[in-house]
């Protein structure tokens, strides 16, 4: 969506279209914004992982977040956000995303491995659930909110960060078009945040 976004003949042809569906990653509002300028399309940004069948969530965007939310499950589609001990939490508590339903795959082939560790029988409920390892918390108004990957999240100076929201906010910021943020330690025993940063295309 960011290369169509940057390309003049692309935002031509978006100004015709009337849904447009995003999905594949995270939807930084940064991107939201350009499209919006291009295209009075409806904008749609869809999750799902492939074992899933691709397309589990959808959620309107909106214009004011930094992140587009994922929204709520399709039909024949169920979604949990459980704690470790797979147990669900409340509204507005941090957890991971475990996805259930007609769409949920038996499995990897020929890894059994791998399945153990990502489907798993559905405790509550019918068939397999798949773990995402993707961070998520339910809004009040009844829609996911993407947090992150949980294999992006630091431990720094005994806080939990989520490298994933920093990113965010600053893709959020004029001027910005893209952020990676990492933990450098550069001088021994004194690790720090660091954030690299783009600019727009000219």
């Amino acid at each position: 969506a960011r290369m169509i976004a940057m390309n003049d003949d692309s935002r031509m042809a978006l100004a015709q279209v009337t849904h447009l569906m995003i999905g594949g990653e995270a939807l930084p509002g940064g991107l939201v914004a350009d499209l919006r300028r291009a295209t009075p399309a409806t904008i749609l940004n869809m999750y799902g992982p492939t074992e899933t069948t691709i397309w589990s969530t959808v959620d309107a965007v909106g214009d004011a977040e930094p992140v587009a939310n994922i929204g709520t499950p399709i039909a024949n589609t169920q979604v949990y956000v459980l704690d470790g001990g797979m147990q669900p939490v409340p509204v507005g508590t941090p957890g991971e995303l475990w996805i259930g339903g007609e769409g949920v795959a038996r499995g990897y082939w020929q890894r059994p491995d791998l399945t153990q560790e990502r489907f798993r029988a559905n405790p509550h409920g019918p068939g397999l659930i798949y773990r995402t390892g993707d961070l998520v918390r339910w809004r009040g108004d009844g829609r996911l909110e993407f947090i992150g990957r949980a294999d992006h999240q630091v431990k720094l100076r005994g806080y939990r960060i989520e490298l994933g929201e920093i990113e965010a906010v600053l893709e959020a910021q004029p001027g910005v078009a893209q952020a990676v943020v990492l933990v450098r330690e550069d001088t021994p025993g004194d690790p720090r945040l660091v954030a690299y940063v783009t600019g727009p295309a000219s």
